[in-house]
């Protein structure tokens, strides 16, 4: 009796083994991550399983003397370490830098059914389980030697905060369910004022996309936020995605807002390119179609531009798994993104190198924080890039700034988040499963 039962057993755990090893094997990249990159990427067939691939890179961060691995003609060095979750940064004009310590948000209805046990198996075995520091940090750098000597909470007890800008005597900070600022002067080391609204975000029992980010108009009247969709390609119906996949401009003075551009799954980066002052973004594309694709992308945030999310992706190319039967006519008004990051790289860190002095090779173009994939075998992203521009538009692939952020065994020390250019024109780097802030600079 007991021997048909073990053998019941292993032939059941057999098969399952062989189940897993298709399922993997189907989904597999059959590309390079090249191929998702560029000007020209390449869209193909997608190829998916029963089930949705999980590869996850175990966090294991950095020991002792370890530190990522900078390109040819740079050096790296830790600006900051000891920080919880470092998400965001923000660069003031007096040099100081702020740091947004932040994770995700208790979110009880994205918590159900075998999807969100694997949201949560990849979020706890990326890092990103533990409850959110809900404050911003203040790094300054006394004397000059490219350290943060100094690091004190310059404002606590906030919602999961993410984006920050500085417009005049007030500081934007972007929380996950509301846009709020505080009265700040470069210099203060510590806030006391209580955060005041300026609008409500969409957040809510599920939230799903949490981080908002926020960007001021040069002339400091309006700003732009990010909100990210309420689930991977609208299988929670569309009633819950209201206001999101969009990016937002908002009335710096009355909090009165409009839909700037939508259809973008999870933007998160926001930058005004230098020559062409035009607002761009990083965004994230759908998981669960394979590997090779859909690749995230950096684009122009045109006003009024559909971007495709969740009946299309890549410029009209239709998502067979939303059900909305009215939406045909949509797919001629898809914009198409600018410039492909590859597939799954969960690009996030937007920074354009204007000020930037790391040698002319980083002159023109815009550095990129990718967070790397939890969707694709191989894995991709877990790295900062730096694509060129010229005359205000991409050109050529990706090129690697710096890397090491995984070991020989697909493990990661960190995981590269926020990036932007300090004032001494040093590329700095919040690695928020590392628990650092990277300074990059010429040798």
């Amino acid at each position: 009796m007991w021997k048909r039962i073990l053998i019941v057993v292993l032939v059941l755990v057999v098969a399952a083994g062989i189940f897993v090893y298709v399922q993997v094997h189907q989904q597999r990249a059959r590309l390079d991550i090249t191929a998702s990159q560029g000007l020209k990427p390449t869209i193909g067939e997608p190829h998916t399983g029963l089930v949705p691939l999980v590869n996850i890179a175990k966090p294991i961060g950095w020991q002792a003397g370890e530190m990522p691995t900078p390109a040819a003609g740079l050096k790296v060095q830790p600006f900051a370490t000891g920080l919880n979750h470092p998400r965001w940064l923000l660069a003031l004009p007096n040099g100081d830098v702020l740091v947004a310590e932040t994770n995700a948000p208790p979110k009880p209805q994205d918590d159900k059914g075998f999807r969100a046990w694997i949201e949560k198996k990849v979020q706890a075995q990326a890092g990103a389980g533990s409850p959110s520091a809900n404050r911003i940090t203040l790094l300054r750098d006394t004397n000059g030697d490219g350290i943060a000597d100094m690091k004190t909470v310059l404002i606590g007890r906030l919602n999961s905060p993410f984006g920050m800008a500085l417009v005049g005597s007030d500081l934007y900070i972007a929380d996950t369910d509301a846009l709020v600022k505080v009265p700040f002067t470069p210099s203060q080391t510590k806030i006391d004022a209580k955060p005041v609204k300026v609008t409500d975000l969409p957040g809510g029992p599920i939230n799903h996309h949490w981080t908002k980010n926020v960007i001021a108009s040069p002339d400091g009247t309006k700003l732009y936020v990010t909100v990210g969709s309420n689930s991977n390609v609208g299988e929670r119906g569309m009633a819950v995605e209201k206001e999101r996949a969009a990016v937002w401009e908002v009335d710096a003075k009355t909090g009165e807002h409009r839909i700037y551009a939508y259809g973008l799954r999870n933007p998160n980066g926001l930058a005004w390119e230098p020559s062409s002052k035009q607002l761009w973004t990083v965004g994230n594309e759908r998981d669960e179609l394979g590997s090779d694709i859909v690749p995230d992308y950096l684009t122009v945030v045109q006003f009024g531009g559909f971007y495709g999310w969740p009946w299309y992706y890549w410029g009209g190319v239709p998502d067979s798994r939303p059900k909305d039967p009215d939406t045909d006519e949509l797919q001629q008004y898809v914009v198409k993104p600018d410039y492909a990051l590859g597939a799954h790289t969960a690009s996030l860190g937007l920074s354009f190198a204007d000020g930037a002095k790391l040698g002319a090779q980083y002159a023109d173009g815009a550095f990129i924080g990718q967070h790397g994939s939890w969707n694709r075998s191989p894995l991709s992203g877990y790295k900062v890039v730096f694509v060129r521009f010229s005359k205000g538009r991409p050109t050529g692939l990706p090129a690697d700034v710096l890397t090491g952020f995984l070991d020989a065994n697909g493990h990661a020390h960190g995981r590269p988040v926020g990036v932007i250019i300090d004032k001494t024109g040093a590329l700095l780097v919040a690695d928020d499963v590392g628990g650092a802030v990277w300074r990059v600079s010429a040798k």
